[in-house]
Protein backbone atom coordinates (compact mmCIF):
# COMPACT_ATOMS: atom_id res chain seq x y z
CA UNK A 1 0.00 0.00 0.00
CA UNK A 2 1.34 3.43 -0.45
CA UNK A 3 1.48 6.43 1.23
CA UNK A 4 -2.03 7.60 -0.20
CA UNK A 5 -3.71 4.40 -0.17
CA UNK A 6 -3.22 3.36 -3.29
CA UNK A 7 -2.93 -0.29 -4.33
CA UNK A 8 -0.69 0.20 -7.18
CA UNK A 9 -2.48 -2.48 -10.13
CA UNK A 10 -5.03 -3.96 -8.03
CA UNK A 11 -5.93 -6.08 -11.01
CA UNK A 12 -2.84 -7.75 -12.08
CA UNK A 13 -3.50 -10.94 -10.37
CA UNK A 14 -7.52 -10.91 -10.56
CA UNK A 15 -10.00 -11.92 -12.74
CA UNK A 16 -12.71 -10.37 -10.63
CA UNK A 17 -14.84 -6.86 -10.87
CA UNK A 18 -14.50 -5.90 -7.27
CA UNK A 19 -11.75 -6.01 -5.11
CA UNK A 20 -12.15 -5.51 -1.29
CA UNK A 21 -9.02 -3.92 0.41
CA UNK A 22 -8.53 -2.89 4.38
CA UNK A 23 -6.48 -0.09 5.51
CA UNK A 24 -6.27 0.05 9.64
CA UNK A 25 -5.86 3.50 10.22
CA UNK A 26 -4.12 5.35 12.98
CA UNK A 27 -5.29 8.90 14.55
CA UNK A 28 -4.69 11.42 12.16
CA UNK A 29 -3.70 9.88 9.45
CA UNK A 30 -4.20 11.33 6.29
CA UNK A 31 -3.61 9.57 2.67
CA UNK A 32 -3.28 12.68 0.21
CA UNK A 33 -4.59 13.86 -2.50
CA UNK A 34 -4.73 11.29 -5.39
CA UNK A 35 -6.82 9.76 -7.88
CA UNK A 36 -7.83 6.07 -8.84
CA UNK A 37 -8.07 4.64 -12.18
CA UNK A 38 -11.29 2.69 -10.61
CA UNK A 39 -14.52 3.49 -9.14
CA UNK A 40 -13.95 3.49 -5.08
CA UNK A 41 -16.73 2.82 -2.06
CA UNK A 42 -15.29 4.10 0.67
CA UNK A 43 -16.48 2.82 3.84
CA UNK A 44 -15.31 3.19 7.43
CA UNK A 45 -16.08 -0.29 8.90
CA UNK A 46 -14.92 1.06 12.71
CA UNK A 47 -13.91 4.57 13.53
CA UNK A 48 -14.92 7.65 10.97
CA UNK A 49 -13.37 8.73 8.22
CA UNK A 50 -13.81 12.20 6.00
CA UNK A 51 -13.31 11.96 2.58
CA UNK A 52 -12.81 15.24 1.36
CA UNK A 53 -13.13 16.45 -2.50
CA UNK A 54 -12.71 19.86 -4.24
CA UNK A 55 -16.30 20.83 -3.55
CA UNK A 56 -17.39 18.93 -0.04
CA UNK A 57 -15.81 16.80 3.25
CA UNK A 58 -17.93 14.06 3.80
CA UNK A 59 -18.10 12.56 7.03
CA UNK A 60 -18.73 8.89 7.02
CA UNK A 61 -19.64 6.88 10.06
CA UNK A 62 -20.13 3.09 9.73
CA UNK A 63 -23.74 3.67 8.08
CA UNK A 64 -22.64 5.18 5.43
CA UNK A 65 -20.13 5.08 2.48
CA UNK A 66 -19.20 7.14 -0.43
CA UNK A 67 -19.17 6.49 -3.89
CA UNK A 68 -15.64 7.73 -5.59
CA UNK A 69 -16.08 8.12 -9.27
CA UNK A 70 -12.79 7.10 -11.42
CA UNK A 71 -10.31 10.31 -12.28
CA UNK A 72 -12.13 12.20 -9.12
CA UNK A 73 -9.21 13.48 -7.34
CA UNK A 74 -10.10 13.25 -3.16
CA UNK A 75 -8.34 12.78 0.07
CA UNK A 76 -9.07 10.94 2.89
CA UNK A 77 -8.23 11.01 6.55
CA UNK A 78 -9.41 9.87 10.05
CA UNK A 79 -9.08 12.26 13.50
CA UNK A 80 -9.35 8.97 15.49
CA UNK A 81 -8.58 5.78 15.06
CA UNK A 82 -10.65 3.99 12.05
CA UNK A 83 -10.54 0.95 9.77
CA UNK A 84 -11.40 1.75 6.44
CA UNK A 85 -12.39 -0.85 4.01
CA UNK A 86 -12.72 -0.17 0.27
CA UNK A 87 -13.79 -1.57 -2.85
CA UNK A 88 -12.62 -0.67 -5.91
CA UNK A 89 -14.56 -1.53 -8.97
CA UNK A 90 -13.69 -1.97 -12.86
CA UNK A 91 -14.74 0.95 -14.32
CA UNK A 92 -15.62 -0.87 -17.75
CA UNK A 93 -18.77 -2.15 -15.95
CA UNK A 94 -21.98 0.05 -15.77
CA UNK A 95 -22.20 -0.34 -12.17
CA UNK A 96 -24.08 3.04 -11.81
CA UNK A 97 -24.22 6.48 -13.83
CA UNK A 98 -23.06 8.11 -10.94
CA UNK A 99 -20.29 10.67 -11.94
CA UNK A 100 -19.37 12.70 -8.77
CA UNK A 101 -19.31 11.32 -5.38
CA UNK A 102 -22.74 9.65 -4.11
CA UNK A 103 -23.17 9.19 -0.13
CA UNK A 104 -24.90 5.18 0.03
CA UNK A 105 -26.43 3.72 3.42
CA UNK A 106 -24.69 0.98 4.87
CA UNK A 107 -26.90 -1.11 6.13
CA UNK A 108 -26.21 -4.57 8.11
CA UNK A 109 -26.60 -6.88 5.03
CA UNK A 110 -24.19 -4.47 2.62
CA UNK A 111 -21.46 -4.64 5.93
CA UNK A 112 -21.98 -8.72 5.65
CA UNK A 113 -21.44 -8.74 1.85
CA UNK A 114 -18.53 -6.69 1.90
CA UNK A 115 -16.98 -8.93 4.47
CA UNK A 116 -18.16 -12.18 2.14
CA UNK A 117 -16.54 -10.29 -1.35
CA UNK A 118 -13.26 -10.10 0.48
CA UNK A 119 -12.71 -13.74 1.32
CA UNK A 120 -10.20 -14.72 -0.92
CA UNK A 121 -11.40 -17.92 -0.93
CA UNK A 122 -14.77 -17.25 -3.36
CA UNK A 123 -15.32 -19.76 -6.43
CA UNK A 124 -15.91 -17.81 -9.09
CA UNK A 125 -19.64 -17.79 -9.45
CA UNK A 126 -19.98 -17.22 -5.77
CA UNK A 127 -18.12 -14.25 -6.43
CA UNK A 128 -20.24 -12.93 -9.77
CA UNK A 129 -23.19 -13.13 -7.43
CA UNK A 130 -21.91 -11.38 -5.13
CA UNK A 131 -20.87 -8.47 -7.38
CA UNK A 132 -24.84 -8.59 -8.49
CA UNK A 133 -26.27 -8.20 -5.39
CA UNK A 134 -23.90 -5.53 -4.33
CA UNK A 135 -25.20 -3.63 -7.46
CA UNK A 136 -28.96 -3.50 -5.58
CA UNK A 137 -27.58 -2.58 -2.71
CA UNK A 138 -26.04 0.61 -3.32
CA UNK A 139 -28.44 3.04 -2.35
CA UNK A 140 -28.00 6.93 -2.61
CA UNK A 141 -29.50 8.52 0.93
CA UNK A 142 -29.44 11.95 1.61
CA UNK A 143 -26.28 13.77 3.08
CA UNK A 144 -25.63 17.65 3.42
CA UNK A 145 -22.40 18.37 4.06
CA UNK A 146 -22.02 22.02 5.66
CA UNK A 147 -18.66 23.61 4.30
CA UNK A 148 -17.76 26.95 5.25
CA UNK A 149 -16.09 29.60 3.35
CA UNK A 150 -12.41 31.46 4.15
CA UNK A 151 -12.62 35.26 3.82
CA UNK A 152 -9.91 36.16 2.71
CA UNK A 153 -9.55 39.43 4.79
CA UNK A 154 -6.49 38.84 7.07
CA UNK A 155 -8.56 40.34 10.31
CA UNK A 156 -11.65 38.06 9.38
CA UNK A 157 -9.29 34.81 8.43
CA UNK A 158 -7.59 34.89 12.02
CA UNK A 159 -11.07 35.37 13.81
CA UNK A 160 -12.17 32.19 11.44
CA UNK A 161 -9.40 30.27 12.66
CA UNK A 162 -9.42 30.93 15.55
CA UNK A 163 -13.05 29.89 15.90
CA UNK A 164 -12.41 26.65 14.06
CA UNK A 165 -9.80 25.61 16.50
CA UNK A 166 -12.45 26.68 19.40
CA UNK A 167 -15.72 26.67 18.06
CA UNK A 168 -16.97 26.99 21.23
CA UNK A 169 -16.26 30.50 21.52
CA UNK A 170 -18.61 32.83 21.88
CA UNK A 171 -17.23 35.92 21.45
CA UNK A 172 -19.01 38.66 19.74
CA UNK A 173 -17.69 40.23 16.31
CA UNK A 174 -16.99 43.77 18.45
CA UNK A 175 -14.91 42.02 21.14
CA UNK A 176 -13.16 40.02 18.38
CA UNK A 177 -12.26 43.58 17.15
CA UNK A 178 -10.23 44.49 19.57
CA UNK A 179 -7.93 41.81 18.98
CA UNK A 180 -7.11 41.43 15.25
CA UNK A 181 -7.20 45.72 15.31
CA UNK A 182 -11.00 46.41 13.40
CA UNK A 183 -14.15 47.48 14.03
CA UNK A 184 -17.11 44.91 14.28
CA UNK A 185 -18.50 46.54 11.60
CA UNK A 186 -15.68 46.30 9.55
CA UNK A 187 -15.41 42.56 10.28
CA UNK A 188 -18.98 41.51 9.37
CA UNK A 189 -18.16 43.70 5.94
CA UNK A 190 -15.40 40.95 5.24
CA UNK A 191 -17.17 37.88 6.60
CA UNK A 192 -19.99 38.94 4.14
CA UNK A 193 -17.70 39.46 0.95
CA UNK A 194 -15.13 36.69 1.63
CA UNK A 195 -17.97 33.74 2.40
CA UNK A 196 -21.26 35.00 1.16
CA UNK A 197 -22.76 34.54 4.25
CA UNK A 198 -23.44 36.96 7.79
CA UNK A 199 -20.76 36.21 10.61
CA UNK A 200 -23.46 34.26 12.58
CA UNK A 201 -24.80 31.88 9.94
CA UNK A 202 -20.72 31.44 9.05
CA UNK A 203 -20.19 30.37 13.21
CA UNK A 204 -23.16 28.08 13.22
CA UNK A 205 -22.17 26.35 9.54
CA UNK A 206 -18.57 25.73 11.45
CA UNK A 207 -19.88 24.85 14.75
CA UNK A 208 -21.90 21.95 13.10
CA UNK A 209 -19.08 21.01 10.81
CA UNK A 210 -16.63 20.70 14.25
CA UNK A 211 -19.71 18.71 15.43
CA UNK A 212 -20.15 16.38 12.45
CA UNK A 213 -17.00 13.90 13.52
CA UNK A 214 -17.72 14.01 16.84
CA UNK A 215 -21.39 13.09 16.40
CA UNK A 216 -20.21 10.02 14.11
CA UNK A 217 -18.23 8.82 16.72
CA UNK A 218 -21.42 8.13 18.74
CA UNK A 219 -20.70 10.67 21.06
CA UNK A 220 -23.74 12.23 23.30
CA UNK A 221 -25.80 15.00 21.58
CA UNK A 222 -25.95 16.62 25.34
CA UNK A 223 -21.59 16.43 25.14
CA UNK A 224 -21.03 17.42 21.52
CA UNK A 225 -23.39 20.12 21.92
CA UNK A 226 -21.46 22.07 24.68
CA UNK A 227 -18.27 21.14 23.30
CA UNK A 228 -19.07 23.48 20.01
CA UNK A 229 -20.50 26.34 21.79
CA UNK A 230 -24.02 25.20 22.44
CA UNK A 231 -25.68 25.81 25.71
CA UNK A 232 -28.63 22.88 25.37
CA UNK A 233 -28.67 20.12 23.16
CA UNK A 234 -32.31 21.32 21.79
CA UNK A 235 -30.68 24.71 20.73
CA UNK A 236 -28.06 22.28 18.94
CA UNK A 237 -30.37 19.70 17.56
CA UNK A 238 -33.04 22.73 16.53
CA UNK A 239 -30.08 24.43 14.37
CA UNK A 240 -28.70 20.77 12.96
CA UNK A 241 -32.08 20.10 11.56
CA UNK A 242 -32.59 23.65 9.92
CA UNK A 243 -29.13 22.88 7.98
CA UNK A 244 -29.76 19.18 7.49
CA UNK A 245 -33.55 18.79 7.80
CA UNK A 246 -32.66 15.89 9.89
CA UNK A 247 -31.78 15.64 13.72
CA UNK A 248 -28.29 13.94 14.34
CA UNK A 249 -30.06 10.36 15.00
CA UNK A 250 -31.42 10.16 11.84
CA UNK A 251 -28.76 12.05 9.92
CA UNK A 252 -26.71 8.78 11.02
CA UNK A 253 -29.05 6.02 11.47
CA UNK A 254 -29.06 3.07 9.06
CA UNK A 255 -32.42 4.09 7.24
CA UNK A 256 -31.63 7.79 6.22
CA UNK A 257 -34.00 9.57 3.91
CA UNK A 258 -34.30 7.90 0.67
CA UNK A 259 -33.48 9.86 -2.57
CA UNK A 260 -32.97 9.99 -6.15
CA UNK A 261 -30.57 10.98 -8.79
CA UNK A 262 -31.74 13.82 -11.19
CA UNK A 263 -30.97 12.40 -14.42
CA UNK A 264 -30.31 15.72 -15.95
CA UNK A 265 -27.32 16.89 -13.42
CA UNK A 266 -26.62 13.30 -11.83
CA UNK A 267 -26.62 14.26 -8.28
CA UNK A 268 -28.73 13.39 -5.23
CA UNK A 269 -31.70 15.20 -4.08
CA UNK A 270 -33.52 14.29 -0.78
CA UNK A 271 -37.51 12.29 -0.97
CA UNK A 272 -39.09 12.95 1.68
CA UNK A 273 -37.02 14.33 4.62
Amino acid sequence: MSQDGQLGDPWADSAASVIVATFPMATGVVFDWHTHDDHQLAWAASGVLTVRTDSADWVLPPTRALWIPAGLKHETLSAGVATMRSLYLRPDRAWTRWTGPVPVTVTPLLAELIDYMGTESLGAAQRERAEALLCDLLLPVAMTTIDVGMPSDERAAAVTAALLANPADGRTLAEWGRNVGASGRTLARAFLAGTGMPFGQWRRLARLQAALPQLAAGQAVGMVARHVGYETPSAFVAAFRRETGLTPAAYFSHRGAPIVIDAAEDKPSRRGA
